[in-house]
């Protein structure tokens, strides 16, 4: 589990394809010194797990699905990454939780100044919109950025310079692909609202559909 705050910006040093899957080289010198190998790093805002150290960087293997489902599959030597370490229990949640599973891949559409501020405006498919709220929590490459406006295909942000700065985002291209994460209390509410919304004498209890039924219904 991690914050969206990111720790640091890492440097694909190498990338190379093996067995359906992918091994990156990340080089980070100052980024998590006290790390083990096992532990799981957010890169790009995926869950990755650290199986190897080398000349301050480390190694990490890529799944065939991760791939498929992230733009991980996109890195070369040279590439920028996104980096952060998994959350103890014992530190401030200054984001939000975000698991490092990608719901989908999302297309920066604007970039446009606004005062102190950067306002990005990115695509998303509708598999990530349905979970998206104006005020709500996104990760964006592991980003956790809160939502300013919604569209009918995607969002804005407002983006602080400090996170800019200390991030990917402004070296994002214009229609540049990143990996979106949507907030997982809103999959968890539709998931138990969905078990729910039947007849009690067709699920066997009385939830939430028949409660509003009920108060529907009285008025």
């Amino acid at each position: 589990m991690f914050t969206g705050l990111i720790e640091s910006e890492g440097i694909i040093t190498r990338a190379e394809r093996q067995s359906g899957g992918m091994r990156i080289e990340v080089y980070a010198p100052e980024f998590g010194r006290d790390m083990a190998i096992g532990d799981s790093i957010a890169v790009d805002g995926v869950c990755l797990t650290v199986v190897k150290f080398i000349r301050g960087a480390f190694l990490t293997d890529v799944s065939a699905e991760s791939l498929e489902r992230s733009t991980l599959a996109g890195l070369q030597q040279g590439s920028k990454v996104n980096l952060e370490r998994a959350l103890r229990l014992s530190d401030r949640l200054g984001g939000h939780l975000v698991t490092g599973h990608v719901d989908g891949i999302g297309t920066l559409e604007l970039r446009q100044p606004a005062g102190k501020f950067t306002v990005y405006q990115f695509g998303a498919p509708p598999e990530v919109m349905a979970y998206v709220v104006e005020k709500g929590s996104i990760a964006v490459d592991g980003i956790s950025l809160t939502v300013a406006k919604l569209g009918e295909s995607g969002f804005t942000v407002a983006v602080i310079p400090q996170t800019e700065q200390s991030t990917t985002l402004k070296d994002k291209a214009i229609g540049a692909k990143v990996n979106l994460e949507a907030d997982i209390l809103g999959k968890y509410v539709e998931r138990f609202v969905a078990r729910y919304t039947g007849h009690a004498e067709e699920t066997g209890r009385r939830g939430l559909g028949d409660l509003l039924r009920e108060f529907t219904e009285g008025r």
